[in-house]
């Protein structure tokens, strides 16, 4: 449980009158009184009323001093999703802003996905991208975040863990980029202590277990600072303390640099805050005066600053009895940015009195410059939200240009991605690269502190498609990418048309007939392209499979004819009905088009038909063959990626179809999946579930890992694609289950 004192409405009020004029007082009073009577029939899943949340997301808020809209903004944020009101009230009542920060955090729980990941990928993208027009929609979710870890002992273990990693790996990036420290370590902590509660409480032991001990020795070193300190004559502001290291900064140094509890020495630290940045470096002389600096220990954040903001000077000296200790010295508005971060930008400076808001231009802000870039080369919600963890969320190294400009990447970044951070045109006509003076290859990876001169050449042909092996950035790929885009359009153009006129010339259909300028459009459009030639490029390029447009060409066609066929398959069904003893030679005739699997190859009689083992299609789903050699036609799913790998390696696709797409034998093979909590008799009640639906189970296989998360592997018979779904459907009704899907090996 939280250590954190539970706000009343009354304390959140008292901290907003200390910094807020009476106006905007009333503004914070107004939006509590709206959430309080749309959420008053609500509770949460402690059993406490739901009001008390939003009272603690203004509290944070509040706490760090942000403007009333934000504040108001932390109490109305679950009203539009959990209550009937609309965004259109809130917009009538408080104004476009307060709407708008509102609905940036609302999430996306009306539309429906194919997955729990799609969802969750689409509600970042969606916050993401808001945040990108306003900061303040992030300052708010990372407050919303933050009480719900607070209280997520109130959860079930399965969600508790989901949460906590979801938010290790999106939330504390975030509070981290946005320089919001005093909540991102606490949302570091909180998770730790549900995704590794062993290691959590053994630190929290062994932090408090010598904690007098390094208490005492702090306070002693403290005293000596203060003692070389005072011939500086820094004024009364000057503020020395012990910082204690947060759980999770100890559990990562213990994991990454392979360390036990006893060999981490800087538990405490000593920071140092001043009023000037003269005083700072005047405060690092008197410190190294007296102790001697660890070699490769310094840093100077105020000379380089970080990307979110923060500045301070870092050094580890040989200190009292000759222990590591490490020091910050800072002045009071760095420390300031460096606890709040872009909210510090954000908070009221002129007191109540006229309330007068620093603004931030958030242009400035290198975080939000990167997602409005992804925003604008990424294709689809999954490529963007790979980027944002690829190369916004990454850890970063900082490298120089000869002039001395710093240039921020994702650790393992080398020449080219630093080209195309600084400009297209340097990536694109980029020949090779020095660091430190020296050539290096362009798979040369940079380092902190490398001076890094790319080499650039105007008569250079641009890329190489080797480059694209070479880059560590989504950025600098998509880069590159569209630039073989543009400059071989034509070329690609032409070679997408021959390609999806091959396709349909194998399958037995004219390319001239269906290949008309207004066939090309409409299909075009079916596929989101702008128009017919931005599509054949996309083939020609390789970034859209050939067989998918051919499918859309012969859409129409492929109806028709299997319209035909059910309508003939129910004639003779009739007729087989009728004559049960004695079945027609036209009945006859036409079931020996079939193969023995059910499957019709277009065009050819008596060809060696097998399922493929690694999608194991089944009546009813989309199917496409491919002349194998020597083992006939193979038969898989149109979404199983082997169909790409055929192709490429030149084996011909053929058109194929179900005789029956309703099945017409007892048993298709069918692999599922299925993730949940391992909790007692979960296994019988899914074994329970198929068995009340087929009674082919073939094999059953399961596993559990450390967090009790259990992945059960099953293959049963099925008549065909509908009865699959009615089993998945099934599964995913049973409790503690969380995922259903069917399996491509």
């Amino acid at each position: 449980m939280s250590q954190t004192k539970e706000l009343t409405h009354d304390d959140v009020q008292k901290i907003v009158s200390s910094y807020m004029n009476d106006d905007h007082v009333a503004l914070v009073e107004k939006a509590y009184r709206f959430a309080s009577i749309c959420h008053r029939d609500q509770r949460r899943k402690s059993g406490e009323p739901y009001i008390i949340h939003p009272i603690q997301v203004a509290g944070i808020l509040a706490n760090l001093h942000m403007d009333p809209e934000t504040v108001c903004a932390g109490y109305l944020h679950d009203i539009v999703e959990d209550t009937g009101a609309t965004l259109g009230d809130i917009k009538e009542l408080f104004g476009p802003t307060i709407a708008l920060i509102v609905d940036g955090d609302t999430k996306l729980g009306k539309i429906h996905y194919k997955s729990n990941r799609e969802q969750m990928a689409a509600t970042h993208r969606k916050l993401l991208l808001a945040m990108s027009k306003d900061i303040r929609v992030m300052i708010v979710k990372l407050a919303d975040r933050l009480h719900n870890m607070r209280t997520l002992q109130h959860l079930r273990p399965d969600k508790q863990r989901r949460i906590s990693n979801e938010t290790l790996e999106i939330y504390a990036p975030i509070a981290d980029r946005l320089g919001i420290s005093t909540i991102k370590w606490e949302l570091e902590d909180l998770s730790l202590r549900y995704l590794n509660p062993q290691q959590y409480y053994r630190i929290v032991h062994l932090m408090n277990s010598r904690r007098d001990q390094r208490v005492a020795y702090i306070n002693h070193a403290i005293e000596l600072i203060k003692d070389s300190l005072k011939d500086l004559k820094l004024g009364p502001n000057v503020e020395i303390y012990g910082r204690p290291k947060h759980i999770y900064s100890v559990y990562r140094k213990m994991v990454t640099q392979h360390k036990q509890f006893s060999q981490i020495y800087d538990l405490l630290a000593i920071r140092v805050v001043v009023d000037t940045i003269k005083d700072c470096y005047a405060v690092l002389g008197a410190i190294h005066t007296s102790w001697k600096p660890m070699p490769g220990r310094f840093k100077d954040y105020i000379a380089m600053p970080k990307t979110n903001g923060y500045q301070s000077l870092h050094t580890t000296v040989i200190g009292p009895e000759g222990r590591p200790l490490e020091v910050q010295i800072r002045t009071h508005h760095m420390h300031e940015v460096a606890e709040y971060g872009v909210a510090a930008h954000w908070a009221y400076k002129e007191g109540k009195t006229n309330g007068v808001q620093q603004t931030l231009d958030s242009r400035k802000l290198n975080v939000v410059k990167e997602i409005l870039e992804l925003r604008k080369e990424s294709n689809g919600t999954d490529e963007f939200m790979q980027g944002i963890q690829s190369d916004v969320f990454a850890d970063k190294v900082y490298a120089f240009t000869p002039k001395g400009d710093v240039i921020e990447m994702p650790v393992g970044s080398g020449p080219l991605d630093m080209a195309y951070q600084i400009h297209t045109e340097v990536g694109n006509h980029t020949t090779g690269a020095k660091v430190n003076g020296r050539i290096v290859p362009l798979d040369y990876e940079i380092k902190n502190g490398d001076i890094v001169d790319i080499l650039t050449s105007s008569s250079s042909a641009g890329p190489s498609q080797d480059w694209l092996d070479l880059v560590k950035t989504r950025r600098a790929r998509n880069k590159i990418r569209q630039f073989f885009r543009a400059h071989n359009r034509d070329e690609n153009i032409e070679t997408g048309k021959q390609m999806i006129a091959t396709q349909l010339h194998d399958a037995g259909y004219d390319p001239l007939a269906l290949m008309t300028e207004e066939k090309s459009v409409q299909v075009a459009q079916a596929m989101h392209y702008n128009t017919a030639d931005d599509m054949f490029a996309a083939v020609g390029f390789g970034d859209l499979a050939p067989v998918g447009v051919r499918n859309r060409f012969t859409a129409d066609i492929r109806q028709k004819e299997r319209s035909d066929r059910q309508a003939a398959a129910q004639k003779a069904l009739l007729e087989d009905h009728e004559t049960l003893e004695k079945p027609s030679e036209k009945t006859k005739v036409k079931q020996a088009k079939a193969s023995s699997e059910g499957v019709v190859v277009e065009g050819v009689d008596n060809m060696l038909v097998r399922l493929s083992h690694c999608c194991d299609p089944v009546p009813g789903d989309s199917i496409v063959g491919y002349i194998t050699k020597g083992r006939g036609v193979s038969i898989h799913r149109a979404d199983c990626p082997n169909i790409a790998n055929a192709e490429k390696s030149g084996q011909r696709l053929v058109t194929v179809y179900w005789a029956n797409p309703n099945g017409d034998k007892t048993n298709y093979d069918a692999d599922i999946e299925v993730q949940g909590y391992n909790r007692n008799g979960m296994l019988n009640d899914i074994l329970r579930s198929i068995n009340n639906s087929t009674r082919f189970l073939n094999s059953v296989n399961g596993k559990v890992d450390h967090n009790k998360m259990v992945t059960i592997s099953l293959t049963i018979g099925v008549r065909n694609l509908q009865q699959l779904e009615l089993i998945m459907n099934a599964l995913k009704n049973i409790k503690d289950v969380y995922v259903v899907k069917r399996v491509i090996h």
